[in-house]
């Protein structure tokens, strides 16, 4: 068996110093591990190299543990197990896939205790996997990752093709052979600190999916102290400035939006950029633009309880039946639900999860839904940033 040792090192504003605040424990805790195999049947191929990386010392380290032959499966195994003893958290990327069962069938094997029964597994594949789309990634696949983050690596090589080269170096015992062996895992172990940085997408995302359930009220002042004290923290952009722009379309005619400059929850590795129905987001490391469509119009509020007004077709209005009782028979008739409303002339912006109120709409039947744009918004940071994070979670999809 040949072991390696070699210590890493990070410039002073590298994630991997984040870590222990994002997963919650000490460097010490943490193991990194990436394996290598002869083929990706967990029962009929061979583990030839397990490569980790742990704080010590002062500093993040990888060690190596490398079979010359399929013989010494059994020897890195057992190395493994005590070198792993100690760790709470396993890192890795796809390994609850393939490294954590593949290790365990073969602990099983030659009945060795089971190395990760008191660790944490955390996969950043799973991390990143449901974002591939907000991202733009192809695949997930850890080179994929890499040239994403602009990561070039010294090893052009994958798992696959190395399978052949460590069976000619079982013979041979090539230096050549092993050098490619060895770095092509420590490339793989290494890599996974490159894109440590990607946690700051999924951490990101998961603000939107907790966003605070609040409905506010625009046609009252909007008391930013009692929002902020509970919610602004829990927002994963905040309004730094807000302005309308008016420009001219495609077809010459003049439109109006609201630019949104916004400070975000944390810097992101590369640009975000999407649209939606006219809406659209481009992020730059921890600040953000939003461009939305203001709408000028004269929208209606239709009351949910028809039953208690009456429709006045002259002036295009419901009335409350208590009211209606001072109005002339023959210019009232019973509201139904499609005439059941008041008309707003002002300026709107859309929202689809009904977080503001009240609500506006074309007709009835209109899908679509409004908000007054009116000085309570317009004075409100915390109202603004709230609806930020709305947009910005739509444009995404999350």
């Amino acid at each position: 068996m040949i072991k390696t040792n070699e210590a890493l090192t990070f410039s002073e504003d590298h994630i991997v110093h984040s870590l222990p605040k994002i997963l919650g424990c000490s460097n010490q805790d943490i193991l990194f591990i990436d394996i290598e195999t002869t083929g990706l049947s967990l029962r009929s191929s061979d583990l030839y190299l397990i490569g980790l990386s742990f704080y010590k010392d002062g500093k993040w380290q990888i060690t190596q543990f490398f079979a010359e032959d399929i013989n010494q499966e059994k020897e890195i195994l057992e190395a493994f197990l005590d070198f792993s003893k100690g760790f709470t958290k396993i890192l890795h990327y796809n390994g609850d896939r393939f490294d954590l069962p593949y290790i365990k069938i073969k602990l099983e094997k030659y009945n060795l205790p089971d190395a990760f029964e008191s660790m944490d597994s955390i996969d950043i594949y799973k991390k990143i996997g449901p974002y591939k789309r907000q991202l733009g990634l192809m695949d997930c696949k850890q080179k994929t990752i890499e040239l994403y983050l602009g990561i070039n690596r010294e090893d052009k090589y994958d798992g696959g093709k190395l399978i052949p080269i460590y069976k000619n170096y079982e013979q041979s015992k090539n230096p050549e052979a092993l050098k490619l062996l060895l770095l092509h895992n420590f490339e793989d172990v290494k890599g996974m600190f490159g894109i440590l940085p990607m946690l700051q997408y999924s951490t990101f995302f998961a603000m939107f999916k907790n966003l605070p359930k609040v409905s506010v009220r625009t046609d009252d002042d909007i008391d930013d102290e009692k929002y902020c004290s509970d919610w602004v923290s829990k927002l994963p952009v905040k309004a730094v400035k807000v302005q309308a722009n008016q420009y001219d379309d495609m077809d010459g005619n003049s439109r109006k939006e609201i630019f949104m400059k916004l400070s975000m929850a944390m810097a992101l590795p590369c640009a975000l950029t999407g649209n939606y129905e006219g809406f659209y987001l481009k992020t730059n490391g921890s600040e953000a633009t939003l461009r939305l469509p203001l709408y000028e119009d004269e929208l209606k509020y239709f009351y949910s309880n028809y039953k208690d007004y009456f429709y006045l077709p002259k002036e295009d209005m419901a009335i409350h039946k208590s009211i209606a009782s001072f109005v002339d028979k023959a210019y009232r008739e019973k509201a139904k639900p499609e005439t059941c409303y008041t008309k707003k002339e002002g300026q709107f912006l859309k929202e689809w999860d009904l977080v503001f109120a009240p609500f506006f709409k074309k007709d009835y039947e209109d899908k679509n839904f409004y908000f007054d744009l009116n000085e309570n918004m317009k004075k409100s940071r915390f109202a603004m940033s709230l609806y930020a994070s709305h947009v910005m979670a739509k444009i995404l999809e999350i």
